[in-house]
């Protein structure tokens, strides 16, 4: 009996051993790399280098290892990413056309179904970039309609520093109201209140959405969705916030419909059901009210989170360099003054502060890696072989600090935007909102705003620590990055 058993066993055993064998066999055939593929660390069997952190400083170091293009794999999906200017601008720009798809994540296409504008692929994506591309930048009567929305809200938002008295506060939800409601005025046409109980939730919950992005938990469930779709973790929460983010975004339409009038577009929004209406005969360009939705999620996310973390960064380098601080407020009384509120027109006679903003999104570094690509043929990058499908994603950060370009990247240095007569000059390598046909759609407006409210609020207010305290200028990772959390006290001036 003990023998039979022993038996039995080893036979267990055996088979177990094979099957193991077999499994770590078939795993480096299906798994290994075509020829002349970018090198990468090596990936453990069946798991890949799911361990290698996905922070824009692990590829920083692994770059340094193995060059400016190289890969990991995570379980059997394989990314390349681009380091440098030279490399990202080869990849985005000189070789863009064949890098404008996005690939299929289990993640997010859970969530948009290949909707929207940042996710959607092909001739739907064309057609709607364009369209919100046109909206942002000709809303209303263009660039005049748009200031004064912008203006007002920093009317609003000044009051509200003002209700401080002078005390210490955290910033942070005022400002990022303050962006919410710009970018709202424009898709949905209305603003919301700074004590607003819903809408300081939803901006939380957005916030909270994009921080757990950039998790590690994320990077696992997209490479083994089938088994960790059962299991409680950060991509449960970020299914959950959009939702309720896409269903808030669902009454503003449904409520819009209601008094909608064709010949008077208020809004994103009703232009949009214009659009529907003259795309009728174009089904593929996707112009639809469950599309709609989408793109209103895209263009309000994606129009508060970075514009927030900006003025974010923008107050704290302020604080953390006073001597900036007042060479900017110095600017300002000379072409401003206080009689009036800053206009764009006034940027072209404010090198220095010009500058300044430049310099607060390069040193910021808001969004260190970009959004991945996938190639549509088989190329050559940076002398590697690259097959149809490749994944690649773009270290933005790489850019904004190569030591090729800048003369002090590690230095918050205003003066890499001056030139020698002390007149704003332009970057090449300066490409926080991404390069080529998948640039962000709404850096027109982006930039007018941070402008605006930047110039605006250093007229209005000097800002300061509080007292005894010293301002990190260590930021926090997530999809986005952002400054800590800190507080302020501001004195008008």
């Amino acid at each position: 009996m003990f023998i039979y058993s022993l038996l039995v066993w080893l036979d267990v055993k055996g088979c177990l051993i094979f099957l193991f064998v077999f499994l770590i066999l078939a795993d480096i055939i299906k798994n290994r790399n075509p020829p002349n593929f970018p090198p990468g660390p090596w990936a453990l069997p069946l798991l890949g280098n799911v361990f290698v952190g996905v922070d824009y400083k692990s590829m920083d170091e692994l770059a340094e290892e193995y060059g400016n293009i190289f890969s990991l794999r995570r379980g059997s999906d394989k990314t390349v990413f681009i380091s440098g200017y030279k490399m990202v601008r080869e990849a985005l720009v000189t070789q863009g056309e064949s890098f404008v798809d996005r690939p299929v994540t289990p993640m997010f296409h859970e969530i948009f179904q290949g909707l929207g504008i940042s996710l959607s692929n092909g001739y739907m994506w064309r057609k709607q970039q364009q369209f919100a591309q046109a909206h942002l930048k000709n809303f209303g009567e263009g660039r005049k309609t748009l200031e004064s929305h912008i203006l007002q809200e920093c009317s609003f938002l000044r009051e509200a520093f003002r209700e401080e008295q002078g005390g210490p506060f955290d910033p942070h939800d005022k400002v990022n109201n303050a962006v919410a409601n710009i970018i709202g005025s424009v898709v949905f046409g209305h603003r919301f209140g700074y004590g607003d109980v819903r809408i300081r939730k939803l901006l939380r919950l957005s916030a909270e959405s994009v921080y757990l992005t950039g998790s590690f938990e994320v990077q696992l469930y997209d490479a083994f969705p089938r088994i960790l779709k059962f299991f409680p973790g950060a991509h449960k929460t970020i299914i959950s916030n959009y939702r309720k983010l896409a269903s808030f975004l669902k009454e503003e339409i449904e409520n819009h419909k209601e008094d909608w009038d064709p010949c008077n577009p208020r809004d994103y929004i009703d232009s949009y059901f214009s659009e529907i209406d003259k795309r009728k005969n174009d089904p593929e360009a996707g112009f639809r009210t469950e599309n709609l939705a989408f793109c209103t999620v895209d263009l309000f996310e994606g129009g508060t989170e970075t514009t927030t973390n900006t003025m974010r960064w923008a107050l704290l380098y302020m604080i953390k360099y006073p001597d900036v601080q007042k060479k900017v407020q110095a600017e300002i009384d000379r072409v401003i003054g206080q009689s009036r509120q800053p206009t764009m027109t006034d940027r072209a006679n404010m090198p220095y502060s010009n500058a300044v903003i430049h310099e607060v999104q390069r040193a910021g570094n808001i969004v260190p890696l970009n959004m991945s690509r996938i190639s549509s043929k088989d190329l050559t990058l940076g002398g590697y072989h690259l097959p149809k499908g490749t994944v690649i994603v773009a270290n933005l950060s790489s850019v904004l600090n190569d030591k090729n370009e800048w003369e002090t990247p590690d230095t918050f240095n205003p003066g890499h935007f001056l030139d020698s007569q002390g007149q704003f000059r332009r970057r090449e390598a300066f490409l926080p909102f991404s390069a080529g046909r998948r640039m962000c759609v709404g850096e027109y407006m982006a930039r007018t705003e941070l402008f605006l409210v930047f110039t605006y609020l250093l007229q209005q207010f000097s800002f300061s620590p509080p007292p005894g305290v010293e301002l990190s200028l260590e930021g926090q990772l997530g999809f986005t990055r952002s400054p800590k959390p800190f507080k302020i006290c501001v004195c008008a001036r």
